[in-house]
């Protein structure tokens, strides 16, 4: 197996310079494999390395290193290339041992220790429940479950967690904007319903159950309603002022909505959360996404904790008053500019409650903190790690993925799909269309932090250009060669793998051995993107090996090798695609 291998070179590298360079054989060695074949399965610059602080010639000091490396059955040659790399040539039978560990590990091959079972707190998708999910929080939420998955085969003891912003500005307009879909409904069309409220078809379908479930309770006198409330700019108006005219149109409507419906306008507010929470969930857990803690933002003002964290941040000496606001010193830690944590109405912001999440995250014990955010969110960095810092923690512990929006494409142009309000593109909308297989690859095909373009019409192909596609039906051809043989399992784990001696099955096996290296590198990343890579070449090689050798030949002995070789194809893709939530279908 070649991380078992790696570690293996590593050793005799070492042990050739502890009889070169004691002094330098604590030194971190690579092993990395050659992009060509030629350079042989692996390779190690440890001369060019050293040999500026040896004051020696590289290529001299890899003379000298691979005159003292020990001799190895995992060796069958060493030689220097270039300017003074170290490539190792290993033996066909170490190379196939890979899939004898593949079909004793089954779900277990690959899995690696590194986590250590320390534990990591992943906060992913967090979108605040004011509508259904769109495609940029699509991409989100496969990248954090993929992500928890990867970590969890890494090692790590994974909690995931959706921030429910259930305290701000933006749930009082959903309740508002329910509330005078609700009056509409009720005979109230002297009541305008603003543009900047929340227009979509959920909306008044949320009204229409209010109006079913209590008649005329929350009607109120129109003249009532609209008491006090600024006039609107004309609609053509795009400037800054008629947007602040509108803000404070709405800010004034819900100050109303409060004082005339009174007890009620709890009921109305939680009403709305509770439908937009439920449809969230609901969407997740069709998409695969299971979240092990929902998290209340409401939690932290009846806890005390924001109180308690502005206190804390205060008592350090990192706030201070100005123009009777409360201001964070987010400058001392590499911001652009100080933050208002408590207005002066007294009234916290936004990042004071989001300093004491963070809080709380640390006090809950988790020795990794990994925060999913959109791009936008990248300036928001400094802030929340400079403010981790001034409550004395560790901020190093937090960890930060950005997520790129997701653009959909159909026939080479920008797509249009409709949706109830006809401005955003619902995620129940995309996996209608393309089947969820191929929402979860495809938003994770790409570094999360890198534009994707989704391509709708590739995503639905049954062609080799199409990723998901390629990669199952690798998988379904293995089954169907299972089938066919019908033999037992213990017959395949006693073949005789010395028989596979084509370049073809050597280069599936080496390909095999590389999915622990890839977990790790992934993890150590926080990058999925690097097991779907993995999983189109391996894929490749199979598909390959496939079409130039025939597994089911006469003669018993390699027939029963080539078969080991499948199944042990079948059984990395299986966990591959576990990691990236990917179905494995047997026949396609």
């Amino acid at each position: 197996m070649s991380h078992d291998l790696k570690t293996h070179l590593a050793d005799l590298m070492r042990a050739a310079l502890r009889s070169v360079a004691p002094a330098e054989a604590d030194c971190e060695i690579h092993i990395e494999r050659p992009k060509q074949a030629m350079h042989g399965d692996f390779s190690c610059n440890l001369a060019m390395q050293l040999a500026r602080s040896l004051k020696r010639n590289p290529r001299q000091l890899a003379q000298l290193l691979l005159a003292e490396l020990p001799i190895s059955p995992m060796v069958s040659r060493a030689e220097i290339a270039g300017a003074g790399f170290i490539n190792f040539h290993v033996p066909a039978a170490a190379k196939l041992e890979v899939i004898r560990a593949v079909l004793d590990e089954t779900r277990s091959f690959g899995r690696s220790t590194t986590g250590g079972r320390r534990k990591v707190l992943v906060e992913f998708v967090s979108a605040n429940p004011t509508g259904p999910l769109h495609v940029g929080h699509g991409r989100g939420a496969a990248y954090g479950d993929s992500l928890c998955k990867l970590l969890a085969f890494a090692g790590w003891d994974v909690t995931s967690e959706y921030y429910v912003n259930d305290a701000g500005r933006q749930m009082d307009i959903l309740a508002l904007s329910t509330w005078l879909r609700y009056l509409q409904l009720a005979g109230s069309d002297d009541v305008p319903f603003p543009s900047n409220a929340y227009q979509g078809g959920y909306v008044r379908e949320m009204a229409g159950q209010l109006q079913a479930a209590h008649g005329d309770r929350y009607r109120r006198p129109a003249a009532r309603v609209m008491n006090g409330v600024p006039e609107l700019p004309a609609t053509e108006r795009t400037d800054a002022e008629a947007t602040q005219q509108r803000e404070a149109h709405l800010d004034t409507l819900i100050a109303n909505a409060r004082q005339l419906l009174g007890g009620d306008w709890e009921y109305v507010h939680d009403h709305v959360l509770t439908e937009q929470l439920a449809d969230c969930r609901s969407d997740l857990e069709d998409s695969g996404v299971h979240f092990d803690v929902w998290f209340s933002e409401r939690s932290l003002f009846a806890t005390g904790l924001v109180e308690r964290c502005v206190a804390q941040l205060e008592n350090g000496g990192h706030l201070y008053l100005q123009d009777g606001a409360r201001w964070f010193r987010s400058t001392a830690f590499g911001d652009e500019k100080d933050r208002v944590l408590q207005r002066e109405n007294g009234q916290y912001t936004y990042f004071a409650a989001d300093i004491a999440y963070h809080l709380n995250k640390y006090e809950r014990g988790f020795q990794r903190i990994v925060n999913v955010w959109g791009a936008d969110h990248h300036g928001y960095i400094p802030r929340v790690k400079g403010a981790v810092s001034a409550l004395g923690l560790d901020a190093g512990q937090l960890d930060v993925a950005l997520v790129q929006f997701a653009v959909l494409y159909r026939a080479g142009r920008k797509a249009q799909m409709s949706t109830r309000s006809g401005e955003f593109v619902t995620l129940r909308t995309l996996r209608a269309e393309v089947g969820n297989d191929a929402c979860r690859f495809f938003y994770v095909l790409r570094k999360a932090d890198q534009h994707l373009d989704f391509d709708l019409d590739l995503a639905k192909s049954q062609s080799n250009d199409n990723p998901v596609y390629y990669i199952q039906y690798a998988h379904a051809r293995v089954c169907s060669v299972l089938t066919l043989w019908a033999g037992e399992p213990e017959t395949l784990a006693a073949a005789d793998l010395s028989r596979l001696d084509s370049a073809h099955e050597l280069t599936l096996a080496a390909r095999l051995g590389e999915f622990p290296e890839v977990v790790e590198a992934a993890a150590n990343e926080l990058a999925p993107h690097l097991i779907a890579f993995y999983l189109r070449d391996l894929a490749a090689e199979f598909h390959s090996c496939y079409n130039a050798e025939r597994m089911l030949v006469d003669d018993a002995a390699l027939r029963d090798a080539r078969v080991a070789l499948a199944a042990a194809v079948r059984q990395v893709i299986r966990n591959a695609m576990a990691i990236l939530g990917v179905s494995c279908p047997e026949t396609m």
